[in-house]
């Protein structure tokens, strides 16, 4: 990373809950699927005590936020009905909660009705895979809201997004789709957004690395990146390995996103993604 992105981790902040969260040091999101088909089995959690051990163990390891989502986004997944994301959410929202007041609760929705009921139960930051695409109130409703929102780029739906993307240059594609949402929400005065790629979401293995080789571009926009590639296929396929077998090299990936200026990772594992970020932040003071 050169001294002006630099800089600009050192210095961007976040308005969440009332406290500003500062990027002088990346940031790690513990991701808890509140879902029977997550494509890493070890990351579904549907019981309670369950639910709330593996929060309890993500916040000791050092996770900076929590990340229900209620149904999966893996490709080629099933969209769910509204009614039961809600039944899978708001139990285990209202049990997180109560266990961790102090827990930073990030909820993984495209839905407007799902977003402000999460923010009315106590969720800080909504994650909206779709960047608004999939609901034309969600932008709206954030605004009501004044909480962070996270877009992400996809190309397509979770249905059929890997079947066969297409870019000419996705890093300039993916700029671009930022930069017109960015306009939107600021016309809304929603100023707390953070951008994520979309690592697997509509790319190819070549679309993926593309992106990661590029994450500093993205930095021109002047908001958090948020990086969500821990266990992906985008892992799985250079090692020929599974999800469970994808730790070490999620570590690696993440390593070069963090050199090349990612502010947030979202992870399976919380420990292994503090420590590559304590290595890197000692390498780079050198």
């Amino acid at each position: 990373m050169n001294d002006e992105n630099n800089s600009f981790q050192a210095n961007y902040t976040i308005q969440v809950q009332g406290k500003l969260i500062d990027f002088s040091t990346t940031k790690v999101m513990g991701i808890v699927n509140l879902t029977p088909d997550s494509f890493y089995t070890e990351s579904r959690f549907q019981e309670e005590n369950n639910i709330l051990k593996q929060v309890d163990k993500m916040l000791e390891e050092g996770a900076d936020f929590i990340d229900l989502g209620a149904f999966s986004s893996r490709p080629g997944a099933n969209m769910i009905s509204k009614e039961e994301e809600k039944k899978r959410l708001v139990p285990a929202l209202e049990s997180i909660i109560k266990a961790f007041p102090n827990c930073c609760i990030s909820v993984d929705t495209y839905r407007s009705e799902i977003a402000k009921i999460a923010v009315n139960e106590g969720a800080a930051i909504i994650n909206d895979i779709s960047a608004g695409s999939f609901d034309s109130k969600m932008f709206h409703a954030i605004s009501e809201l004044k909480v962070p929102y996270i877009i992400m780029h996809m190309q397509g739906e979770p249905k059929t997004m890997q079947q066969n993307p297409n870019y000419k240059n996705v890093v300039n594609e993916v700029y671009y789709f930022f930069s017109e949402k960015l306009k939107q929400l600021t016309e809304l005065k929603v100023n707390d957004v953070i951008l994520d790629v979309g690592f697997g979401f509509g790319k190819s293995l070549k679309h993926n690395y593309s992106l990661l080789k590029n994450l500093n571009f993205f930095q021109e926009l002047k908001r958090p990146v948020l990086i969500g590639l821990s266990r992906k296929g985008m892992i799985q396929q250079v090692l020929d390995t599974d999800a469970a077998g994808a730790l070490n090299g999620s570590t690696a990936a993440h390593v070069l996103a963090l050199l090349n200026g990612s502010n947030i990772l979202r992870v399976h594992d919380v420990k292994e993604a503090k420590q590559a970020i304590d290595i890197v932040n000692f390498y780079q003071k050198q």
